[in-house]
């Protein structure tokens, strides 16, 4: 197994090497163990109490070791008694082990009763033994060395009580020991000297602070000298073939040790803090394999914590504070970093090394030169040092995934590629925070109850300041990108999922760390992208149907339906777009989409409104009336009438003059594929409605609630824009048709001067041949309303001759029946034998004509005296001597004053005539010529 060397972790008590060997550590800490080893008390379970395991216990397998000559238990045997253990564990041999009780036995013997606590172990050794007593010379000479150097540290190097510069007494002392290092032979040579260096030492080992004479002696319960000893006993408690294992024996080992603790100067609370570091150091060296070693140190800890504040003692601080210092140091350069040391095969380790660290934190904050200390702020000692240990691990461990895909080299030209290793660093850092919410959190948990939250939220922060910075670099909506986010939107959620699962118990549930994941707003990135994206095509939507519209002529003959290549173009683009928002790599936003649909139909409303720009409506083919005038009558040859025809048209036609606002921009054919061409887009957004339903259902992010709410998703503008366009197109057909096309058969033809000569046949012979045109054109879903359209405005044209013809028409009470007969006519133009229009039909639009024609046959006296009556009602009795004229109607009927005003103006009888003058003063038009 790995061992770290002792300089791997310094000690905290100094360094011996300068002054002692570890072989003379151990002679003089097997000397001052026998020496205190005069009796024996209870021996408590410290085995059990501490968690250790002992040799037989052990998991580990068996190292195989030889025993050395230093063990001095060649013959393998099992030590039978503690001190026989202790022993063979300072790898003493038995003959210094004689040598050792043979010295004892004289020292007890001379002074029977005396404690153990006033005698000068090494004074007292080098006072028994010359060098007959060794097998070499040189053997002894080390062995007086020895023995000074232990009077030298516990009295002038490292004295319990401070020297004072003027004691002659101490620089007696260190002119003995330099000599006699120098001459081990010189120390023994009478017995003034040896009783010389007893004075000194005694003086020097007895004094006190105040001068006076203590009945105690103190030569090796000085800092680090009496640790540096204690240190060497305790390690005892570990076997020698299996070094992390602790000896079945140590129950009885360490309480023999304790008995040293009168002649070192130890207490409860040193022995806690030194065996504490023994138990970690040993942890350490051994390659941090066994965990139990590592818990006992954490159980010594808790007890040197209830121990600190009843402790006052500046030695004991030092030692204390020295001790806890190394432990925390070295425990935090780990779990600074605990994801590189431990796994969930090593787990237990981490709750451990936690607790020590923890402890040793919590134990140095404490300001022990006062009583009082605030318990809260001791706790939040190892709740501060834990989170900062989880905050610095899962900081280094996401850098170190950082730099496993490392973006940063992809950055300069290579933005996809960088894109794709920020996907995949979201699914190492998610499957981190699962890692850590499974092992580590439940062990941090007891130091920090929102350990898991802490540590998705330093995770959070993280991934955040690297995905902020590709953010920046995202200027359109590529799969690459999407990609990006959608894996950070799945890491955020995860992230957020096992914070709040982590803080159900907390006061605050957990409202302090979600505060601290500030958003990614991916999903707001998403949506500015997509939105980015929608506006983009849009435009370019705009932009295409803007420049072909100019380009479009409207011919019937592009294709086989008689609509506008433009418009294909344009739906073409619609569907595209659509099928590109769908295949987009992101959740299905209803919000995205209806933007989308409302701006495709926003442009499409606009194509709409622009291709149906200049078609006019019925206003704009409809002449203006003529000015009100009185028909007169005067006999005159046929022949003189036909001379005058001519004129007589003029007239007509210059009566008319600037009374129509007539557009002649496009022809009927090109009318008919612009209403094919409105159609064709109802058709299409139909499909295409159904079809966004059916994706938005197949939509793996769809819900329950999309699918049930958002069928309704349709185009608004662009329908009602194609449907009003369809009925103004029906409408400007029919009334251009009638009004403007056929104006030479219908304005110009019918009725003009001789009404039996001038009837309705022509214009229904050109109006039939429209209608075929129509009819092989429009779309069957359209043919019907055109039609419709055309005899209203057929209707309309034939009540204008009659009502509004101008000043080349008059009509007789015989004209009546030719009138009645034509108007039948054109209605079986329309009903075409039941080939044509429904008769119901044609008979709801015909029924103005139909209710205004019989005036055309009433005497003029009735029809006078039905006006007459109807503007009294109107305007009472105050209009009787001058009836005023009736206001232009907005609609033709027999019980209307301006309608009946009209046939007046056109009856060709002297009633009628006096009667317009009379009344209204109203001026004569052409004479008609009889």
């Amino acid at each position: 197994m790995p061992v770290h060397t002792n300089e791997d972790l310094p000690s905290p008590f100094g360094d011996p090497g300068s002054i002692f060997s570890d072989s003379e550590l151990r002679e003089t800490a097997y000397e001052v163990l026998m020496c205190a080893c005069r009796g024996s008390g209870p021996k408590p379970k410290v085995k059990k109490a501490l968690g250790l395991k002992s040799e037989s216990e052990s998991e580990l397998e068996p190292e195989s070791s030889n025993t050395s000559e230093e063990d001095g238990n060649s013959s393998g045997r099992r030590a039978v008694t503690t001190g026989e253990l202790m022993r063979v564990q300072l790898r003493i041999s038995e003959q210094i082990d004689s040598r050792i009780r043979r010295a004892l036995l004289r020292i007890g013997a001379g002074q029977i009763g005396r404690r153990v606590d006033l005698v000068v172990l090494p004074l007292e050794l080098i006072q028994q033994f010359n060098s007959s007593d060794f097998p070499t010379q040189q053997e002894y000479e080390a062995w007086v060395r020895r023995n000074l150097k232990v009077l030298e540290s516990g009295l002038l190097l490292y004295p319990n009580l401070p020297l004072d510069k003027a004691d002659t007494s101490a620089q007696h002392l260190r002119r003995i020991i330099r000599g006699a290092l120098e001459n081990p032979m010189s120390i023994g040579k009478s017995p003034e000297s040896m009783q010389t260096l007893q004075t000194v030492v005694l003086s020097l080992a007895c004094r006190s602070s105040d001068g006076s004479v203590l009945d105690s002696c103190h030569w090796a319960d000085g800092f680090p000298l009496n640790l540096w000893i204690y240190q060497t006993l305790l390690e005892t408690c570990f076997d020698i073939h299996k070094n992390t294992a602790v000896i079945e024996e140590v129950d009885e080992v360490l309480q023999l040790t304790k008995k040293t603790w009168a002649i070192l100067g130890i207490n409860e609370t040193l022995h806690n803090n030194c065996f504490s570091w023994v138990l970690f150091h040993r942890y350490v060296t051994t390659g941090e394999v066994e965990n139990d070693l590592l818990f006992a140190s954490s159980n010594l800890l808790e007890q040197v914590d209830k121990d600190t504040n009843a402790t006052k003692h500046p030695f004991y601080s030092k030692t204390l504070s020295s001790a806890l210092s190394l432990m925390l140091s070295w425990a935090e350069q780990r779990l600074l970093t605990y994801h590189d040391t431990f796994h969930k095969d090593n787990i237990e380790s981490l709750g451990n090394l936690v607790s020590v660290a923890a402890l040793s934190a919590k134990i140095l904050a404490k300001d022990i030169s006062h009583e009082h200390n605030q318990k809260m702020k001791q706790t939040d000692v190892a709740y501060t040092r834990v989170e900062n240990y989880i905050r610095s691990s899962l900081r280094v461990a996401f850098s170190q995934e950082l730099e496993k895909v490392n973006p940063s080299k992809h950055v300069s030209g290579r933005q996809n590629r960088a894109f794709a290793s920020l996907s995949v660093l979201a699914r190492q850092i998610s499957e981190l925070a699962h890692l850590e919410k499974t092992v580590f959190s439940p062990k941090l948990k007891r130091w920090h109850p929102l350990a898991a939250g802490v540590a998705v939220a330093t995770l959070h922060v993280s991934y955040g300041n690297v995905l902020k910075q590709y953010i920046k670099g995202i200027t359109e909506l590529t799969p690459n990108a999407i990609q990006v986010l959608m894996a950070s939107i799945k890491l955020e959620k995860d992230l957020v999922q096992i914070a709040v699962e982590d803080s159900v118990d907390s006061e605050d549930g957990g409202k302090f760390i979600i505060k601290e994941m500030q958003p990614y707003e991916a999903e707001t990135v998403i949506l500015n992208l997509v939105k980015s994206w929608i506006k983009i095509r849009v435009d370019r939507l705009g932009e295409w149907a803007d420049a072909n519209l100019e380009k479009e002529v409207w011919s019937a003959e592009a294709n086989e339906e008689c609509f506008a290549p433009s418009a294909v173009e344009v739906l073409r683009i619609i569907n595209e777009t659509l099928e590109a928002f769908f295949l987009l790599p992101i959740p299905m936003h209803i919000v995205l989409l209806h933007e989308l649909i409302s701006g495709l139909d926003k442009s499409l409303q606009e194509y709409i409104l622009k291709a149906k720009s200049g078609i006019g409506n019925r206003n704009t083919f409809i002449p203006a009336m003529p000015a009100l005038t009185r028909c007169s009558t005067k006999s005159k040859f046929h022949g003189v009438f036909r001379v005058k025809e001519k004129s007589l048209v003029t007239q007509r036609r210059k009566a008319h003059v600037g009374t129509t606002n007539r557009d002649n921009s496009f022809n009927i054919p090109q009318l008919c594929a612009q209403i094919n061409t409105m159609q064709r887009i109802c058709i299409e957004l139909g499909a295409l409605e159904k079809r966004i339903v059916a994706d938005i259902s197949s939509s793996r992010s769809a819900t329950d609630h999309d699918i049930e709410n958002e069928v309704s998703l349709k185009f608004k503008l662009s329908p009602v824009a194609a449907a009003e366009s369809t009925h103004q197109l029906c409408e400007s057909i029919a009334y251009k048709l009638i009004f403007h096309d056929l104006s030479h058969v219908l304005l110009d033809g019918l009725y003009v001067g001789e009404v039996s000569s001038t009837r309705i046949d022509h214009f229904l012979q050109e109006l039939e041949q429209y209608l075929e045109i129509l009819s092989s054109t429009v779309h069957e879903r359209v043919r019907t309303r055109v039609i419709v359209k055309v005899m209203q405005a057929s209707f309309d044209g034939f009540l204008f001759v009659l009502l509004a013809g101008g000043p080349s028409r008059a009509f007789s009470l015989q004209d009546s029946t030719i009138i009645e007969e034509d108007f039948k006519s054109l209605t079986d133009l329309f009903w075409s034998k039941g080939d044509g229009l429904p008769a119901d039909l044609i008979e709801k639009h015909s029924m103005t004509a139909r209710a205004v024609l019989p005036l055309f046959h009433t005497d003029t006296e009735h029809i006078i005296q039905q006006l007459s009556q109807l503007t009294m009602e109107t305007y009472g009795p105050s209009a009787k001597p001058r009836l005023p004229l009736p206001p232009t109607a907005d609609q033709w009927s027999p019980r209307e004053p301006y309608t009946l005003l009209k046939v007046l103006c056109y009856r060709n009888d002297e009633a009628a005539a006096k009667f317009l003058k009379k009344k209204y003063k109203l001026p004569k038009k052409l004479k008609i010529i009889k």
